[in-house]
């Protein structure tokens, strides 16, 4: 079994928000069956978090704060190309999905962040 690390607590924690990003899309369109299956997924990956975070030693726990920043800073990169892009070459789309694009984007460019930072 692999070792518990800050660096997969937050890439799991990142894919909650994600699929919690999802939900007003799935509340706009009446898509009630992918909303219930979207949420269950939640609710499984949080409660992996929780355990995953439970065995966590003290020095990864510390390493989290500068994670969720990172990861912060990565949502908000996502967002802003994701509209840039979609103004620039598509029709206006609701704020639903470009609040859900722009969720992918930024948990993408975390988790290739720190895989770039990895392989050094």
């Amino acid at each position: 079994m692999a070792t518990p690390t800050a660096e997969r607590l937050s890439v799991m924690l990142g894919l909650v928000v994600l699929m919690l990003a999802n939900v007003p899309r799935y509340l706009a369109t009446g898509h009630d069956t992918q909303l219930t299956l979207i949420l269950m997924a939640a609710a499984a990956v949080a409660a992996v978090s929780v355990a995953h975070w439970r065995m966590l030693e003290a020095a990864e726990r510390t390493r989290l704060p500068a994670l969720f920043k990172r990861f912060g800073l990565c949502l908000v990169a996502g967002g802003v190309l994701m509209g840039a892009w979609h103004a620039l070459f598509t029709d206006w789309i609701s704020w639903q999905l470009l609040l859900a694009h722009g969720a992918t984007l930024g948990l993408l460019l975390h988790a290739v962040w720190l895989w770039v930072r990895m392989a050094d």
